[in-house]
């Protein structure tokens, strides 16, 4: 009796530390393989065996070609019904533009720097769900999971482009040039909205793509998210990091501790619960996107604190989402 007494706390925790052990595992097996292929395109980058022209010509290829043909073939052979409910996309729609007037309503007050609060408020807002979010959710789900939120992830990242020239035309003194006909023309002309556009017909009927076509879809599909994530690993840099370094951290912070967290946490009690929970995180928990360089640089706007966010925001990703994963895999979510 008295050994039981003794014994019994001693194996309480040791269950415990073993269902924490386990869900940690379990988190960095989603995360691990993207830092991984992030750190092995950082060191090819160094070796020059991958130059500018590489991740340039690759960054095309998978953006045109390969991203909107997993999508295509990820979707086409799912059914319908078991892709993300409009529901959820309506959800994340609602989240993130009420984040995206948060963050403007904080930054006319917190930023004395008017030309550096869209830079701010798009590194907070847009998230890497195309590569990034992606990557998790296929490394937490598979196939499945890919089908189940490409419609989400489309649907945002229309979202994402018109939020971002919008703040960045306020905050770079472009009212008047807002180019409302070239943004739904790119829209319109957008790889991944046309990948997934093409394959609603076959998800949502019995049509089969043939076998072969769809053969050479899937080759092309399997080298999307290593290739994406090597070329993002590649890109990675924090030359001139000791500029804004007093803006930089606060929009780190937001970008993957706050924003993330509440509409999660919005999700959970509007009554969002399993693999739809789940990807709500995995997909917000993506860093800041690699297209918000672009168009700060091609706007005008301070290249470098855009360049600085994406690269802190792409490695601190990798813990955050691990820490997050960890507690949904605690929790039984995951």
């Amino acid at each position: 009796m008295l050994l039981y007494l003794f014994s019994a706390p001693y194996c309480h925790y040791g269950t415990h530390l073993s269902l924490f052990i386990n869900s940690l595992l379990f988190a960095l097996s989603i995360t691990g393989p993207i830092c991984l292929l992030l750190l092995l395109g950082l060191a090819l980058r160094r070796s020059q065996m991958m130059n500018e022209g590489f991740i340039d010509g690759a960054s095309k290829l998978v953006f045109n070609i390969a991203l909107p043909m997993l999508l295509f073939t990820s979707i086409a052979q799912t059914d319908f019904s078991q892709m993300i409910s409009l529901k959820l996309i309506g959800y994340g729609i609602s989240a993130t533009l009420i984040a995206f007037v948060l963050l403007e309503w904080l930054a006319s007050r917190l930023i004395d720097n008017r030309r550096l609060r869209g830079i701010a408020v798009q590194g907070a807002f847009r998230a890497n769900m195309a590569i990034i979010g992606l990557a998790y959710v296929n490394n937490a789900y598979g196939p499945q999971g890919l089908a189940a939120a490409a419609m989400y992830v489309a649907c945002l990242t229309i979202l994402f482009n018109v939020l971002a020239v919008i703040t960045l035309s306020r905050s770079l003194n472009q009212e008047d040039a807002f180019p409302v006909k070239q943004l739904a023309k790119g829209i319109a002309k957008n790889p991944l909205i046309i990948g997934i556009v093409a394959a609603l017909p076959f998800a949502a009927s019995n049509w089969a793509v043939p076998q072969m076509l769809m053969q050479t879809g899937q080759y092309l599909a399997q080298m999307t998210l290593p290739l994406a994530l090597l070329c993002t690993g590649a890109s990675l840099s924090l030359r001139g990091h000791r500029e804004e370094t007093g803006l930089l951290p606060t929009v780190v912070i937001l970008r993957l501790l706050v924003i993330p967290t509440l509409i999660t946490l919005g999700g959970y009690l509007v009554g969002f619960r399993g693999m739809e929970l789940t990807i709500l995180f995995l997909i917000n928990a993506a860093p800041t996107a690699a297209a918000s360089y672009v168009m700060v640089r091609a706007m005008g706007g301070n290249a470098v604190l855009a360049a600085n966010i994406i690269a802190v925001t792409t490695l601190g990703s990798l813990l955050s989402t691990s820490l997050g994963a960890a507690l949904f895999k605690g929790l039984g979510w995951l």
